[in-house]
């Protein structure tokens, strides 16, 4: 069974390939990144940004429930750990996470992680629309995305496989078919956007369904195309989509998705 639909189980090291090979001259902060996002402040703020936007310190200082004039030195600290990134437009500043990795890593740091009951109803609602389908920096995450990537890997628009190694997770690699870029050319997603030196079909591994949704350059683009047909579109609360009636019959029609898994408990 491809890797995009089933659970995934630890593999039989507890490291990644890539750490085991990392030397005293790669090594990483780990710590100091881990510090920065320990805050409670801090990871609120994080969260906030993970959808892919870009946000001023005021509305930083709301999502993380903390003042204006103490939201600054949050800011600060994650610029030196070279989570977020500033950008001036005019007098007004914006921030936004400083690589599509950043949002990786709370994905993954959200798997492990002790979960929080909601404080409210309102808190219960935005949690369960989160886990229904949210942006996980410019792709779709969630049931959604998961459901999409499985009904891609079904149809035969992408190809799994695991190159020899230990068979751990990290070593599964998606690519893009010939009827895939039939398929998605014929979708309108802009194909020659694709960057032909680095890996364009990328995944990460869903926080809350533990599965893969597609990521990368080519989640990207699909994502924002399905904006511009108006078959997503934002929700009420920060990193939530939602699908439209447009959009469930075309991901049904078109790339065989299978609609009750999203709508599968509420």
């Amino acid at each position: 069974m491809p890797l995009c639909r089933r659970t995934l189980r630890p593999g039989p090291k507890p490291l990644s390939p890539t750490l085991g090979r990392m030397s005293l001259s790669t090594e990483t902060d780990v710590a100091d990144a881990a510090a920065a996002i320990g805050d409670p402040s801090r990871a609120r703020i994080l969260l906030a940004l993970a959808g892919g936007g870009a946000l001023p310190a005021s509305a930083l200082a709301a999502e993380a429930g903390v003042a204006n004039s103490t939201v600054s030195g949050h800011l600060n600290r994650l610029r030196e750990a070279r989570l977020v990134t500033v950008e001036l437009d005019g007098r007004h500043r914006y921030y936004r996470l400083a690589t599509p990795e950043v949002a990786q890593a709370l994905e993954q740091l959200a798997r492990i992680a002790r979960p929080l009951p909601p404080r409210t109803l309102s808190a219960d609602g935005r949690a369960r629309a989160l886990l229904r389908a949210r942006l996980c920096y410019d792709h779709v995450a969630g049931r959604l995305g998961v459901a999409l990537m499985a009904a891609l890997c079904e149809d035969g628009v992408l190809t799994v496989r695991t190159p020899p190694g230990d068979g751990g997770a990290a070593d599964v690699a998606y690519g893009l078919t010939p009827k895939g870029r039939t398929v998605l050319g014929g979708f309108g997603v802009d194909l020659a956007a694709l960057p032909r030196r680095r890996a364009s079909v990328r995944y990460c591994v869903d926080w809350a369904e533990r599965r893969h949704h597609l990521a990368g350059p080519l989640g990207g683009l699909v994502t924002a195309r399905l904006f511009e047909r108006g078959w997503l579109r934002r929700g009420k609360y920060r990193r939530v989509v939602h699908l439209t009636d447009t959009g469930r019959a075309g991901l049904a029609e078109t790339f065989g998705v299978a609609i009750e898994r999203i709508d599968a408990a509420g």
